[in-house]
């Protein structure tokens, strides 16, 4: 049994999709990041940086229970578990890594200073607003230009690469973008939305979460209380 602590953002719907594309069975235990919870101590113990998601398997690689925190080391992990979404040959692999790799370095990070910018923050920045929405712009092309090269982010098959950028090109309109921009993005979005696993993943915690709008919300993320030593 893989136990799952997470919260429904497009980091804790990667694991989510993942482990609903290989079928492995799993609990979830919410993290509610705009109460703090990340902040705890049993959770801190498993994710040292205060980040969703984190795992423990109990049926580790030597049979002993292992946990992994960071997104891209949980998709790695459970590819070598399960023998999918990772190619078998070397070079495979390693333009898998080199895509995941671009996601966790670029598109994860630069989306969410877009969404932030553009979304979250108390006062409206212009500089700060133009300088991510067009990196979002130059992310996308990136991606668009690949696509046109091949059906997935890595190659032909579908991939942990793709299971890591999916969930944040989800909130493409909060980052500025128009899809019809980008045809072959547009292509790749609708065609992995339509798998029955990505759409099982996106749901997971998706009730519990709630509107990052009241003071307490914004503190534990935006604020001081982030910055604490623990």
């Amino acid at each position: 049994m893989i136990d799952v602590y997470s919260w429904a953002t497009p980091n804790g719907h990667k694991v989510h999709v993942m482990l609903e594309e290989c079928g492995l069975p799993y609990a979830v235990h919410a993290v509610d990041i705009g109460a703090g919870d990340q902040f705890k101590p049993d959770f801190l113990a498993i994710s040292p940086n205060n980040k969703i998601p984190a795992i423990v398997d109990s049926d580790g690689p030597d049979g002993k229970p292992i946990s992994l925190f960071e997104s891209g080391a949980i998709l790695l992990y459970l590819a070598g578990k399960t023998g999918r979404f990772m190619p078998d040959s070397v070079r495979g692999k390693y333009e898998t890594v080199e895509w995941l790799m671009f996601q966790m370095g670029g598109v994860g990070p630069m989306l969410g200073q877009a969404h932030h910018f553009r979304i979250y923050a108390p006062e409206r920045v212009e500089y700060a607003v133009n300088r991510y929405t067009n990196e979002a712009r130059r992310l996308y092309g990136v991606m668009d230009k690949r696509l046109g090269q091949s059906r997935y982010l890595a190659g032909d098959e579908y991939s942990i690469a793709d299971i890591a950028t999916w969930p944040w090109t989800r909130s493409f309109k909060n980052q500025g973008i128009d899809l019809e921009d980008f045809p072959n993005v547009k292509r790749w979005f609708d065609a992995i939305s339509s798998r029955s696993a990505a759409q099982r993943g996106v749901q997971v915690l998706g009730q519990a979460r709630k509107a990052l709008t009241d003071e307490k919300a914004r503190e534990m993320l935006f604020g001081t209380a982030q910055y604490a030593k623990r």
